[in-house]
């Protein structure tokens, strides 16, 4: 059996034999400009796609479950930062390359402005601003003022539920890395690379709480590992290991970016501690990952800690109890067991520091642990193989085999009618061309028909998404908005809680904790509720699209095929040679393939809504307004409430008022993400799919009659002229009669690959 890359070379080789051809025959003069320039489109696009094709595998789950350490397995060295902190922002991409090269992607300046503009939204202090234009991480005054500013804040305003309020945290954050970082930010270029000896300082980056905030994006290449000996190919950069945030993050946007990258992953790998076994943080996470309907594409990893595990039996218990809990959320759950820390030791013994080294050594010595730790490895590794390669070359390879089959049955076809044309004499080929020209009417009729109709289908199915969309989104009767709504209006916020709060730093910064504990709620809801039922529900209308489109084309299928038959039953009659039975290629979408070649990428999940100022105003002059009443009720003496009490007063105000405008603020944010999801995502989707269509049934179909017109034409001029054309064209015929070998070759190999 052929190996998956073998395969892929060998279908290269017959696409570049292809294009060859193409090439040849469209440099001959007595060819028009552009008779094959559909086919040779073709065989670019699959050039492109074999290179570029990409299978995406997201390593997920909780914080310190080894994720990082699996994926340096992986790899076999410590790429990925081990044990970093729980705060970072971004998912970290690793690929094969031919250097070790790691490319970081850096926030713009407005970006970072646009987040501390965020998070300042009801800050405690109303003169702090020395400026009134918006604020500005560039200008000195602006970054004093904020460092003043976050130095008057109190514990209170520092923590939010007993940990780190995330909105000073990310002040504090881009205050510290500015130095740093801004010699790398500007508006020309946001990347920055580190290559061989200098990889690992993107550490110093992406391994660093403060300057992690500016980064967007990681991606690096590396070339060792198991990885790498799977990438023999130069060219080859096709699968991605993603190593994901914990899902137990303090952040919530740090979930909506996993659930980002979780929109294009074609696998995911979720990992688990064997020192914690399934925690109510895994519960979690998985219930959101079934909700989000892409649990039957997960498979899983007890990460060994060999330290914790007394004996072998200790360790098989808690295998088998992952085993168990996996069973209640997943049919069946695919479940691995091994040691990423002790396959990475392993893999570099000599180069280990003398503490890990003994560590090593020690775990050597439980030869019945490591054993069926390595047994498992090697069993996952072959399943990981297995998966990326067989998703790949079971429907992708199949569909450019089966258009290269088309065009090389109308191109062979197209050189035996040239032949036999060109082997008669200049009256006869004619009289065979009026005919013919006959025969292309009527295949052009098809042709516009099935145009037509998927044209029509296009705009059918967009009305429907269209009604779906804004069904789906509707802020009164939808699916996910008015559960939001009514999750704002009904979350209660303890006013008693915040008494001490009020006597102790006043009115504006309770105020200011208030808005950061409903914030904190709404994001969670978020990512927990809202987005994987956003995400089910564009799967299932990208399902509903393909199975349309299916509809469609079966019935078009038998039309063109007719067509196509009669057309070549037409010219068999002429004498023009025994026409091969047209192809009929394999209509299979895969939608998947599709978007990547359209770099068609689901909307941001991460994308946070926008608070404005109004809230404070409207509290602070409220709270002036029971001040005044106060003061009135003493002037005629009638008693008057404590200060605190009209702080209580002004807060319970605030609140409403705050729920007020952050549903607004819902219905807003959602009607944007409506409308892109409808015309930047789903109908492109829409568009690329009958494109492909179009494309793979249009290609069968070739207008003879313009290359006839010319052959002709050369025929008249001389003896040698009519010769000189026999004889390449039985060069022709000769080169795609071999490449008709090699194809039934691969056929033959894809065969056994089922």
């Amino acid at each position: 059996m052929r190996t998956y890359e073998e395969l892929k070379a060998e279908l290269s080789t017959i696409n570049r034999n292809m294009s060859q051809l193409l090439e040849q025959i469209s440099a001959m003069p007595e060819t028009s400009d552009h008779s094959f320039a559909d086919w040779e489109n073709i065989c670019r696009t699959i050039e492109s796609q074999l290179k570029s094709e990409l299978v995406r595998v997201a390593v997920i789950g909780t914080i310190k479950s080894g994720k990082s350490t699996l994926i340096n397995s992986l790899f076999a060295g410590d790429y990925m930062k081990r044990g970093a902190g729980v705060i970072t922002s971004m998912v970290t991409r690793a690929r094969y390359g031919r250097e070790l090269k790691a490319t970081l992607y850096f926030k713009s300046w407005d970006a970072v402005n646009e987040d501390i503009r965020r998070a300042l939204v009801l800050f405690p202090s109303l003169e702090w601003r020395s400026r009134k234009e918006p604020f500005d991480i560039r200008r000195s005054s602006d970054r004093a003022d904020l460092v003043q500013a976050l130095s008057s804040l109190g514990d209170g305003q520092l923590l939010t539920n007993d940990t780190r309020n995330l909105n000073s945290l990310y002040l504090s954050s881009y205050l510290q890395g500015y130095e740093k970082v801004k010699d790398f930010l500007d508006a020309e270029n946001l990347t920055r690379e580190f290559t061989g000896n200098d990889f690992s300082a993107h550490r110093n980056f992406s391994g660093n709480e403060v300057l992690a905030f500016y980064l967007k994006d990681i991606c690096l290449e590396i070339n060792s590992g198991r990885i790498a000996q799977n990438s023999r190919n130069d060219s080859r950069n096709d699968i991605e290991i993603a190593d994901c945030q914990g899902s137990d993050s303090p952040n919530p946007m740090h979930m909506a970016m996993i659930q980002d990258y979780l929109h294009q992953a074609n696998l995911l790998i979720y990992v688990i501690s064997s020192r914690t076994g399934i925690r109510q943080a895994d519960i979690n996470f998985l219930s959101v990952i079934k909700k989000m309907g892409i649990i039957d594409h997960t498979i899983f990893v007890v990460n060994c800690d060999l330290s914790e595990h007394e004996s072998f039996d200790d360790l098989s218990r808690v295998v088998e109890k992952v085993k168990a809990d996996l069973g209640i959320i997943k049919s069946r759950p695919e479940v691995y067991a091994y040691s990423a820390l002790f396959s990475l030791f392993s893999a570099s013994p000599s180069a280990l520091p003398e503490k890990d080294r003994q560590r090593l050594l020690q775990w050597q010595k439980e030869k019945k642990i490591t054993d069926f730790s390595i047994d498992q490895e090697h069993q996952f590794n072959a399943r990981l193989q297995t998966i990326v390669t067989r998703r790949r070359h079971a429907l992708l390879f199949q569909n450019h085999f089966e258009r290269l089959k088309m065009m090389l049955s109308g191109l062979s076809h197209w050189i035996r009618v040239n032949q036999e044309m060109a082997g008669g004499s200049a009256e006869e080929a004619a009289r065979m061309l009026k005919k013919i020209k006959s025969q292309q009417k009527k295949t052009d009729r098809v042709k516009s028909m099935v145009k037509s109709t998927l044209d029509g289908a296009v705009q059918q199915m967009k009305r429907e998404i269209r009604m779906d969309v804004d069904r789906f989104f509707d802020h009164r009767s939808g699916d996910v908005v008015p559960d939001l709504m009514e999750f704002v209006k009904s979350y209660n916020i303890a006013g008693s809680r915040y008494q001490d709060q009020l006597t102790a730093d006043g009115f504006s910064s309770t105020l200011y904790l208030v808005f950061q504990e409903l914030k904190l709620a709404i994001d969670t809801f978020m990512t927990e509720h809202v987005n994987p039922r956003i995400f089910s529900f564009v799967k299932n209308e990208e399902q509903k699209i393909k199975e349309n489109f299916e509809t469609i084309t079966g019935p078009y299928e038998v039309m063109v095929h007719d067509a196509l038959t009669q057309y070549n039953e037409s010219m068999a009659r002429m004498g023009l040679g025994a026409a091969p039975k047209p192809s009929k290629p394999s209509m299979e979408i895969d939608v998947d393939a599709i978007k990547q070649k359209k770099k068609l990428e689901f909307p941001s999940s991460a994308a946070t809504m926008n608070y404005s100022t109004a809230i404070k105003t409207e509290a602070i002059l409220r709270l002036g307004a029971y001040k005044v009443i106060r003061q009135l009720r003493r002037l005629i003496r009638r008693p008057a409430a404590a200060d605190t009490g009209d702080n209580a007063a002004a807060l319970n105000d605030a609140v409403r008022r705050m729920k007020k405008e952050i549903r607004e603020s819902i219905v807003f944010h959602f009607k944007n993400f409506r409308e892109n999801l409808k015309f930047q995502y789903i109908f492109q989707v829409v568009e690329a799919l009958s494109e492909s269509i179009a494309e793979s049934m249009m290609a069968r179909f070739h207008d003879y009659t313009r290359d006839l017109v010319r052959l002709t034409d050369a025929m008249d001029k001389s003896q040698e002229d009519r010769e000189r054309i026999i004889s390449i064209f039985h060069k022709l015929a000769q080169r795609s009669e071999e490449l008709s070998k090699s194809m039934d070759r691969f056929d033959q190999q894809m065969e056994k690959q089922v």
